[in-house]
């Protein structure tokens, strides 16, 4: 006893005198701030490193502490304390891998790979610890049957993160699977490094006004400033981030510079450069091979699958393969009408990828009368906010408030407070919308700088953060979107509301499988264009006007068009993602470019539609988060359309009795069940593929 006592008694002094050490590092210090929010504006680098050892060793004493609790394992004394374990290194992990996605700068990449392998080493050192394993093995043994609800699904959740951790690997093959760990968290974080320097450094720059044609004043405005900043004044740059891009390869009549733009954006980390992702591709699929091997699986996307709602690659290609079919027929005959609309206005030239989103879009006005900057006047960005929190307060009776007294991640960021309907603090809701190329990541994101928990019987509300590429606003002008803009808005929304509804007694049971983490985000967007929602926040920027009926029923008559392409170039990346990984073995002269145009030519892509996302830039799988799991979008797809079903079934889309359900056998609910088992008590049955087929036009 007395042994114990100066163990512990010299813990406490090392914390201490560590602390007293970290006195000016904010990680150090109760972060007495508005909601408890991390005091952002007083984290500098040099405070990471510091931190994130503390989190390491504060963690490896909390689980040395219940290896050497005397008393026989226990749910509580080693399942619950280890669910506890790393709360300090939690804390730092979220704000500094928040930080470095949203607003990252050259010191804290150089962190990021400091930390990549030292954490990596540390998760398997808790996995693979022996003694620790047996005490978790005991108590999975002797009370596996007889818990029930959360405690039952923690305790299986627990074990199996060990099993699949390595723990019941042989002492050689432990050391093994951490030397194969540490080198691809090392290889996805310079992935996805080679792919922000890429993005940053391809630039387009004119200097003829003429050559600009087809283009927005808006887009040239943005445009021109950029150039002024770069010491270009007086002409035209142009780069590689979505809200540039995207409306250049649609608007942009100089075919030439559209098929530069494309190259571009296609050969991103293809550039034979320092920043090549190719050879790092190489080493992720033969490594991630060779761990799916020790695990005694055949292939990685196997060892993946587990504990997804697909569990195999079979059931995955099922689906893939169901949709494809009719996706591709509708692709070809859109190529033939862009063709066709080519030759008809005196054009003498083949389609080609460079051209599918501008002739499209002169498709869609043609028949439709309908193009983006019709519909973007009433795409006000603070009003389709403020139309969203309009549907969740219909649907849910949850309110959202601006604060202004809390520290935020950037300077552009702003926050707001959910409270449910009977004024219950939810959480804390982060927009941070504008493009910063070079220092934010691409595309558009939910993450959180505290997850929902409990201490104490209390639940600890989350910090939730939506991050997003638009354009900024430029002189007076508000930030104007397109409909493809408003839906990802919707979508990120519904990944938040996930977030701040979830209330889980246990971290071990707060996440979902990949492939079902989409449902609440896709159902959402079912609402961004329904006419009854649509009239409450599409307001002209201008003159306030309500969006006219006539323009709405153009986007009802136009919303199928071009699903051809969009689920073409998806299901394309898809396929890529889970060929590379139920790949058996690697030949000695594997090639990614090949290996990608083959995967793609037996799938009779054509030509003119490019995989959404070509190898050397396919973060979401090289990258790591959905690898052998792109597919989870579609999944996830087959639920929200049929979820969304439900609602309609009703005749109201804003049913309460449906929301109320759906909220809480799915929103609240977090992992504590099985997805599918979750999804039936809320639909009542399996959903089918019907609903998805016919939302898409392709049935």
């Amino acid at each position: 006893m007395k042994k114990l006592f100066s163990v512990g008694l010299f813990t406490v002094l090392l914390s201490i005198t560590v602390m007293a050490q970290n006195a000016n590092n904010p990680f150090f210090n109760e972060w007495n701030t508005s909601y408890g929010a991390p005091p952002f504006e007083q984290i500098k680098n040099e405070h990471y490193l510091p931190a994130f050892e503390e989190g390491m060793k504060l963690q490896k004493q909390e689980i040395e502490a219940i290896i050497n609790n005397k008393k026989a394992p226990d749910f509580e004394n080693t399942i619950v304390v280890l669910d506890k374990a790393g709360k300090f290194l939690g804390k730092v992990s979220a704000v500094f891998y928040g930080i470095n996605s949203a607003n990252t700068n050259p010191d804290m990449q150089k962190i990021a790979a400091s930390i990549a392998p030292k954490l990596s080493l540390h998760r398997d050192e808790i996995r693979l610890n022996p003694e620790l394993f047996k005490r978790v093995k005991a108590v999975y043994d002797k009370s596996y049957k007889k818990l029930k609800g959360e405690e039952k699904r923690l305790l299986e959740e627990t074990y199996k993160s060990f099993v699949r951790g390595g723990a019941e690997l042989s002492a050689q093959d432990q050391v093994k699977l951490k030397e194969l760990n540490g080198k691809l968290s090392m290889l996805q974080l310079t992935f996805s490094q080679n792919m922000l320097a890429e993005t940053a450094a391809f630039q387009v720059l004119v200097d003829k006004e003429s050559d600009l044609a087809g283009l927005s004043a808006d887009l040239k405005t943005a445009a021109a400033e950029r150039a002024k900043k770069a010491g270009y004044e007086g002409k035209w740059l142009f780069g590689l981030d979505n809200p540039t891009i995207m409306p250049f390869l649609q608007y942009a009549d100089n075919r030439y510079l559209r098929e530069v733009m494309l190259r571009g954006y296609l050969n991103r980390g293809n550039n034979f450069n320092k920043n090549d992702n190719k050879p790092i591709i190489e080493q992720l699929i033969a490594l991630r091979l060779e761990k799916a091997k020790l695990m005694s699986n055949s292939n990685f996307a196997e060892f993946a699958l587990l504990d997804r709602m697909a569990k195999n690659p079979e059931a995955v290609y099922n689906l893939l393969d169901q949709i494809w079919a009719p996706a591709i027929n509708v692709a070809k005959k859109d190529a033939a009408d862009m063709q066709d609309y080519i030759k008809k206005n005196g054009g003498d030239f083949g389609l080609e990828a460079w051209d599918w989103r501008y002739y499209s879009e002169k498709l869609m006005s043609e028949r439709f009368g309908l193009n983006d900057d019709m519909t973007r006047p009433y795409f006000k960005l603070e009003n389709v906010r403020d139309g969203m929190f309009y549907v969740v307060n219909k649907l849910y009776g949850i309110t959202f408030t601006e604060v202004k007294d809390i520290p935020k991640p950037t300077s552009e960021a702003s926050a707001f407070e959910c409270k449910d309907a009977d004024g219950t603090h939810l959480g804390i809701l982060y927009f941070d919308f504008f493009a910063r190329p070079g220092t934010k990541n691409g595309g558009a994101w939910c993450g959180g700088y505290r997850s929902q928990s409990y201490e104490n019987g209390k639940r600890v509300a989350p910090l939730v953060t939506i991050v997003s590429n638009f354009t900024r606003p430029v002189g007076n002008k508000p930030a104007l979107l397109s409909a493809d803009e408003v839906e990802t808005c919707f979508h990120e929304f519904g990944h938040a509301l996930h977030s701040l509804f979830r209330n889980v007694k246990y971290q071990g049971v707060g996440g979902v499988p990949r492939d079902f983490v989409e449902l609440p985000s896709q159902i959402m967007e079912h609402w961004a264009f329904e006419p009854e929602v649509l009239k409450v926040y599409a307001k002209h920027y201008q003159t306030g006007e309500v969006i006219p009926q006539e323009l709405i029923d153009k986007m009802e008559r136009s919303g199928k068009f071009g699903q051809g392409f969009a689920t073409t170039e998806y299901l394309a990346a898809s396929y890529l993602d889970m060929d590379y990984h139920v790949l058996t073995s690697i030949p000695a002269n594997f090639s990614v470019l090949d290996f990608e145009a083959n995967t793609l030519a037996k799938r009779g892509l054509i030509k003119q539609i490019p995989p959404r996302y070509r190898s050397t830039y396919f973060s979401h799988t090289m990258g790591g988060g959905y690898t052998a799991g792109y597919y989870s979008y579609i999944w996830a797809e087959v639920l929200d359309a049929d979820a969304f079903e439900a609602f309609k079934e009703k005749g109201d889309i804003f049913d309460k009795e449906t929301a109320t359900k759906f909220r809480k056998e799915i929103l609240e609910r977090g992992g504590t069940e099985d997805a599918m088992t979750m999804y039936v008590k809320f639909r009542g049955a399996e959903p089918k593929i019907d609903a998805l087929l016919k939302n898409r036009g392709l049935k």
